[in-house]
């Protein structure tokens, strides 16, 4: 008989997750998604279904990483007019890649907000300039708070800017993180050298004239191909890279719609096959992919199993 999948929920996964050793592991694992069959991934492009009727959307997203010996799939759930529940809900599933039973069912929400941030940070590490001292961060939600965390890992900023659609949001959250509130997305991104757009918009937020040469952007919201946070002419002057070329081009309105040239996957970068062009303007586009999932939740089995080994040692001893 199988045994039982243990739960991981949400407090287990934030206080086990060490986002520093995180970061390495998804920055690991970006090069190896880039280096083809050599890296051992297998990830299929997400499955989503509409909802319609409800105005919602179900996303499955299965990977496997033969280096790792790590197999998962996420359940994924996206309702933006949620207000009483997040907007996005997920559960992810750990499975033995030796036998294919099911390990564990781990809270997804955690793991997808901490490795987005992460990702982005990943990105910001290869491709801001080093000496980047002002963030901009358009957005207040749970990635706004996120991207706070995971860039303060890469960089030392002097000074971080907020803006968002619903003015009290904003200064909630800039008093949370010591930020400045700005009335328009314009005035937050003037001279700023690292921008997050992590917003439910649907339409471009942040224009080309606007962005001073040499920064670099994380475009992480507008994930349905008709959506976009930026300008059409920003995508196609900026240097793009992405976390998958595959996965982005059918995806990401920012990259469809604009019919921009992606020169390059994050994972390239990391791998030395292409450069990092951080003296001109960079986009780092992301949409996640099933690989960070898998990684993490992975990382965070193997932490929790250990922990729970240890209590039951000091419980026997």
């Amino acid at each position: 008989m199988a045994t039982p999948p243990k739960y991981i929920g949400k407090n287990e996964a934030l206080s086990l997750l060490d986002s520093k050793e995180l970061l390495l592991e998804l920055e690991s694992a970006f090069g190896k998604y880039s280096s083809g069959k050599d890296g051992g991934v297998q990830q299929p492009l997400r499955s989503v279904i509409s909802v319609d009727k409800h105005h919602g959307f179900l996303a499955v997203m299965p990977g496997y990483s033969a280096t790792d010996d790590a197999l998962a799939t996420k359940l994924v759930s996206f309702y933006p007019n949620n207000s009483d529940l997040p907007t996005h809900q997920a559960w992810i599933m750990l499975f033995d890649p030796t036998n294919g039973s099911l390990l564990a069912i781990l809270d997804g929400e955690s793991i997808t907000m901490l490795r987005t941030g992460l990702a982005s940070a990943v990105a910001t590490k290869h491709l801001a300039n080093p000496n980047s001292r002002i963030l901009t961060i358009l957005g207040s939600g749970v990635q706004a708070r996120s991207h706070f965390q995971a860039m303060n890992l890469v960089q030392s900023f002097e000074e971080v800017r907020v803006w968002s659609r619903t003015p009290a949001n904003a200064q909630r959250f800039a008093e949370e993180i010591g930020a400045k509130v700005f009335e328009t997305p314009e005035q937050a991104v003037k001279d700023a050298d690292v921008i997050c757009t992590v917003t439910f918009a649907t339409t471009p937020i942040v224009q080309q004239e606007w962005i001073k040469p040499g920064a670099h952007i994380n475009v992480v919201g507008a994930c349905r191909p008709e959506w976009q946070e930026i300008d059409c002419s920003l995508m196609r002057s900026a240097v793009v890279y992405c976390d998958s070329r595959d996965a982005c081009l059918r995806e990401s309105g920012d990259v469809i719609l604009s019919e921009c040239d992606i020169y390059a996957e994050i994972g390239e970068v990391i791998n030395g096959q292409k450069k990092a062009r951080w003296e001109e303007t960079t986009v780092f586009k992301s949409v996640g992919m099933a690989l960070e999932d898998v990684i993490s939740a992975n990382l965070l089995y193997q932490k929790f199993v250990k922990n729970e080994n240890g209590l039951a040692l000091t419980s026997f001893g």
